[in-house]
């Protein structure tokens, strides 16, 4: 079991207070030096303060300028790349039809020279077998 020595303990401390009156106190005093040693009026400061605001806005506009003329660079580039591609597309489904349209015209001239063969096939076999039939009258004559 645990020792008691090694129970966790809480310490509480308890303040006198005071603490708000010295920090009113300090900033007071704070404000008053700061009053003293400042090298500009507060209208000197407003103008600088004013200044500053000018030129970060002038460069914040300038910034927004140049991302928006970035933005329309690329989207050019991606339209370009996008028609680039389109064009392709086409020209392959063209190419495609033609050769689609040159294989169908010779499978249709190989089918006609295919069937041209075979009637002239079955023109011959007729043949030979009406000269056949033809012959074996007269050899069974003999």
């Amino acid at each position: 079991m645990r020792d008691q020595d090694d129970a966790p303990y809480v310490v509480i401390e308890r303040d006198s207070g005071g603490g708000l009156g010295s920090f009113v106190l300090g900033a007071l005093v704070g404000a008053g030096l700061a009053l003293l040693f400042a090298p500009k009026s507060g209208a000197e400061t407003q103008e600088d303060l004013k200044e500053h605001a000018r030129r970060f806005r002038g460069a914040a506009e300038e910034r927004v300028r140049e991302a928006q003329r970035q933005v329309e660079e690329h989207l050019e580039e991606v339209r370009e790349g996008v028609q680039t591609g389109f064009n392709g597309v086409k020209d392959a489904v063209n190419a495609g039809r033609s050769a689609a349209s040159e294989a169908r015209t010779d499978l249709e001239d190989k089918l006609q020279r295919s069937k041209a063969a075979y009637h002239a096939g079955v023109r011959a076999a007729q043949e030979t077998v009406s000269i056949e039939t033809e012959e074996e009258p007269e050899a069974e004559a003999l």
